[in-house]
């Protein structure tokens, strides 16, 4: 045996534990935008108004997820480095807690929601037909708020605790039925834009109803605890403020896109969801890498969690390669595949293009994301998407709408954006900073 051997030996093991987390997790992860593109393509064949109202009501309701991640990453990050340090009830009880936050905050979601729909939809779309379809489609699909936020808080405990298997099948048994009915709804009964939020809402229902029960079965107690709630939104605002840098990008680009043209933001609607379909694919050696560094920090492993977060870099970059080949090679028939209305078709190529070359640069942004989150290091990460955002993305696409820079525009500040993320992921990761041991930071 050559003195490298154990080395190698290790870094092979690590590697597959990162494989075979990372697979289910690509399920789950892949499960809700992929449904999310079925969905497109249904309303898409119903012309470019009920398809821009989507894109307008889906980013709005998509801000519910984002503001709200610490009940999936931060559960996560809290719940593997209880598991790494041989607490698995004490990690599970963050899970009970991350729920019961996830259902009082999702009802009051509901009910601000009806109030503010009207508002939001107007402010964002750039067309009276436009912000009435979305309107609709975001009166129907709030009600699924609370579940969203219930079943982001289940696949947080069970991240943290390893289990990827069963979030992998609660999420596509709700996906499938949903899938199966989107078009029923939407073509068959007639009921339109509606359909697809009544839909919606069923995978939600069905989801959030299979963490509940899992949760129920581990024996733990059930009832809420106040300052375990509160010791939990320890990592929030740091998350909020991150989530809310995404959706200040994200939201200004459809708004932006919608006061292009109706065809503008149709066709930014269709690659947008496909970016984001991709981003949740490399997404899934985050989640891995984030319960197995949270689990190294927390049995107090620094060396095999340096190991684990260079790893994930280089497989980001590698599957982000591969996807932008991929894609590329799909440039002149998947399009079709979403909408058959011409001048949407005529738009997309102004943003495919960007959209194929920043796979690898996402691959490792996402990838890093992972690592960080599971050291729990999101203090850093807030600060340095903030300024990416403020520095790269908003400035650029504000501009873009004055300047008449079309979807060029809007795709070349997202490019800005990711390219700054990654220089100072990097540089964090050099640093070793992020490398704190305990069962909890």
């Amino acid at each position: 045996m050559t003195p490298h051997a154990p080395h190698a030996d290790r870094a092979g093991s690590t590697l597959r534990q990162l494989i075979t987390l990372a697979v289910p997790a690509l399920g789950v992860l892949a499960a809700e935008p992929l449904y999310l593109l079925v969905d497109t393509a249904v309303v898409g064949h119903l012309g470019a108004v009920p398809l821009a109202g989507l894109s307008v009501g889906a980013i709005v309701l998509a801000q519910i997820a984002t503001q709200m991640t610490f009940l999936s990453f931060g559960t996560t990050a809290r719940a593997a480095r209880l598991h790494g340090a041989g607490r698995r009830a004490d990690a599970v009880a963050m899970g009970v807690q991350a729920t019961w936050l996830g259902a009082i905050t999702g009802l009051a979601l509901v009910v601000a929601g009806q109030l503010l729909a009207g508002p939001i939809a107007r402010l964002l779309a750039g067309d009276d037909q436009v912000a009435e379809a979305a309107v609709g489609w975001l009166r129907i699909a709030l009600f699924g708020a609370p579940m969203i936020l219930i079943t982001m808080a289940g696949n947080g405990w069970m991240r943290g605790v390893q289990d990827m298997r069963r979030p992998l099948r609660y999420v596509l048994t709700g996906n499938a039925i949903s899938a199966v009915l989107c078009p029923v709804l939407v073509h068959g009964l007639g009921w339109g834009l509606d359909g697809s939020a009544v839909a919606n809402v069923v995978a939600q229902l069905i989801s959030a109803s299979l963490f509940v029960r899992a949760l129920v079965s581990e024996g733990v107690p059930l009832t809420p605890v106040p300052a375990a709630m509160r010791a939990q939104l320890g990592m929030a605002r740091d998350l909020v403020l991150l989530g809310l840098a995404f959706q200040a990008c994200w939201v200004s680009a459809t708004a932006v896109a919608a006061h292009i043209s109706t065809a503008a933001v149709g066709a930014h609607q269709v690659v947008f969801q496909l970016w984001m379909f991709l981003a949740f694919v490399l997404d899934a050696l985050a989640i891995a890498a984030q319960a197995l560094v949270g689990a190294a920090l927390g049995a107090r492993d620094g060396e095999r969690a340096r190991r684990l977060a260079w790893q994930v870099a280089g497989c980001g970059l590698l599957f982000g390669t591969v996807l932008g080949v991929v894609f590329a090679a799909l440039a002149g028939t998947l399009p079709h595949v979403f909408t058959a209305d011409a001048a949407v078709l005529a738009e997309m190529p102004r943003a495919w293009w960007f959209f194929v070359a920043l796979q690898p640069v996402g691959g490792v942004v996402f990838a890093l994301d992972g690592v960080l989150l599971g050291a729990g290091d999101a203090a850093y990460m807030r600060t340095a998407t903030l300024c990416a955002a403020a520095l790269g993305f908003l400035p650029v696409v504000w501009a873009s709408l004055s300047l008449g820079w079309g979807l060029v525009g809007i795709w070349s500040g997202l490019s800005l954006f990711l390219l700054i993320r990654m220089t100072t992921q990097l540089a964090r990761l050099r640093s070793g900073r992020w490398a704190v041991l305990g069962a909890i930071r």
